[in-house]
């Protein structure tokens, strides 16, 4: 089941991660709003890096913003935040992938692995709280001018690309999420029928080192091979470990 949910959480969050560029890339983050207009001769849109505007006949002209620093600074900031999701996004899916499962990298342990992918879940839903405060940053400020009275420049409403980085930022933070639980999953609990962490089974100074988390039918095995290597002495045979069967 964490399996499952781990490649769920993964998924989703490549997902998320090619929906924002999509979202990045789109004109339509404001439109102009058409509310009174009895004749309709040209539209304009814009996103974070230029304006454009459309004529009756579909005929569009576009320009970039030319001076960064005369630009307001919400587009700034928006501009910063999804650049920000969109490394913070690839990084989590290069870290994720060495996290899964279902991958094989070197000797990794399962401890290990799940740490790393934690990691990119956390990472994710980083990812997805800069697309939200951006893609929210920048259409407070479209409703903010739209219904403010004094407010004398053409009036815009939300566009595509808002919808867009809004599900961006919602497939990230549960993608996200999905990874982290998996993580939990797999490590929070021990197995039914695996035994807790033994120290050593000494006999005079001599120490059997079991592995933690063994499967018992090696831990059987690998105890009767140490008896037998002990067998003339076997009577002065001291224990100093502790076993303990978990029943989950």
């Amino acid at each position: 089941m964490s399996t499952g949910l781990e490649l769920i959480g993964f998924f989703l969050g490549v997902g998320s991660w090619l929906l924002t560029g999509a979202s990045l890339a789109n004109d339509h983050w404001k439109t102009s709003s058409v509310a009174g207009s009895v004749i309709i001769s040209s539209r304009s849109y814009q996103n974070l890096w230029r304006s454009c505007a459309e004529d009756s006949t579909g005929v569009s002209n576009c320009k970039d913003f030319e001076s960064l620093l005369s630009l307001p600074g919400y587009i700034q900031g928006c501009r910063a935040l999804m650049i920000i999701a969109l490394l913070m996004g690839l990084i989590s899916i290069i870290i994720s992938v060495l996290g899964l499962k279902c991958t094989k990298i070197g000797s990794t342990t399962a401890e290990v692995k799940g740490k790393i992918a934690l990691t990119g879940g956390i990472l994710f839903i980083l990812s997805g709280v800069c697309t939200l405060t951006a893609v929210s940053w920048y259409a407070s400020r479209i409703v903010q001018e739209f219904y403010n009275p004094v407010y004398g420049m053409a009036k815009f409403e939300l566009g595509a690309g808002l919808y867009m980085g809004w599900g961006a930022a919602a497939l990230a933070i549960l993608g996200g999420a999905m990874l982290c639980c998996s993580c939990k999953t797999g490590t929070s609990a021990v197995p039914k029928g695996l035994v807790t962490p033994i120290h050593c089974l000494s006999y005079q100074n001599h120490c059997l080192n079991i592995i933690p988390y063994c499967d018992p039918a090696s831990f059987t095995q690998q105890l009767q091979l140490w008896l037998y290597s002990q067998r003339p002495r076997k009577d002065h045979l001291q224990s100093s470990c502790h076993l303990r069967i978990w029943e989950l």
